[in-house]
């Protein structure tokens, strides 16, 4: 694992690292805060649970770590956040041909890929539970209490791998999120391409149908903004409440006034999704 950079920020420190994966036979980047607490800043240092943060449609592992004002609230709480990037990528990672922003670079959807040329490097599921999160626990000061979060393309990642491993994360949040894509022209398009034609096997990767099936209820919260391009035709979070009320699964969905689908969006109620994870983190402590 290679140290790529590092900046100080409210007593803690946000760095940035590269390391080979197997699972996607390539260099992955991701980057992680530790709040001061875990560098034993003041006092002796003691291992912090850990947020793991999933990005949208052309994002990278920097755009919630620059933009989502964050690092306050995780460094009170003593909550370290990990963003990995949002696809594999390096010369011979295949890209969309026609230079689309929803396939491709930028657009893993945090699945395993079965259809060529896909296939061999597009396992971004596989990625983040069986590399990133031991990676991470093994290489810096924290604990195994972990949470995961998303917006957009991430939120549906953050509720698709939350919800397929309700022993491994304590809560689920998202902002935003593809709810149902295999009712979305982004989830169709992608699913087509990483998975095939046989729909059956989108399901595996779909909030709604995870959740109407889900043999444990873990802790979620969702926020939505009303101004949202994108809420009607790609994210479509009714599908998910209509399966949650009919399944008696609890979530929170806060329909926020006026909001849209940016990072500003994001950075307005991100404190909340911090404190609601925090809850389920310490619980029991």
């Amino acid at each position: 694992m290679k140290k790529l950079s590092s900046n100080k920020v409210f007593g803690g420190e946000h760095a940035q690292y590269s390391h080979y994966s197997d699972a996607n036979k390539c260099d992955m980047t991701f980057a992680i805060f530790l709040p001061p607490i875990a560098l034993g800043k003041g006092k002796e240092a003691q291992r912090v649970p850990v947020i793991y943060w999933l990005s949208g449609l052309t994002c990278n592992d920097q755009n919630f770590m620059q933009k989502a004002g964050a690092f306050r609230a995780a460094a009170e709480l003593g909550i370290a956040i990990v963003a990995p990037d949002t696809s594999p990528r390096g010369e011979d990672v295949p890209d969309d041909l026609d230079g689309a922003f929803d396939l491709g670079l930028g657009a893993g959807f945090y699945l395993n890929a079965t259809q060529a040329p896909w296939s061999t490097h597009y396992n971004m599921y596989d990625y983040i539970i069986n590399e990133l999160l031991p990676g991470v626990q093994q290489t810096f000061f924290v604990n195994e209490n972990s949470a995961i979060s998303g917006h957009s393309m991430g939120g549906h990642g953050a509720l698709t791998i939350g919800l397929k491993n309700p022993d491994v994360f304590t809560s689920i949040s998202a902002f935003s999120p593809i709810c149902s894509p295999v009712n979305c022209a982004w989830g169709q398009k992608a699913f087509t391409h990483y998975l095939g034609d046989d729909q059956q096997t989108w399901l595996q990767y779909d909030a709604c149908h995870l959740l109407q099936n889900a043999l444990k209820q873990i802790p979620i919260l969702i926020d939505q903004g009303t101004d949202d391009n994108f809420l009607k035709d790609q994210l479509q979070p009714n599908n998910l409440i209509n399966v949650a009320q009919m399944s008696d699964y609890h979530l929170t969905l806060n329909m926020r006034s006026g909001y849209d689908h940016s990072y500003f969006f994001i950075s307005s109620f991100i404190d909340d999704h911090l404190s609601f994870h925090a809850t389920c983190l310490f619980a029991g402590e």
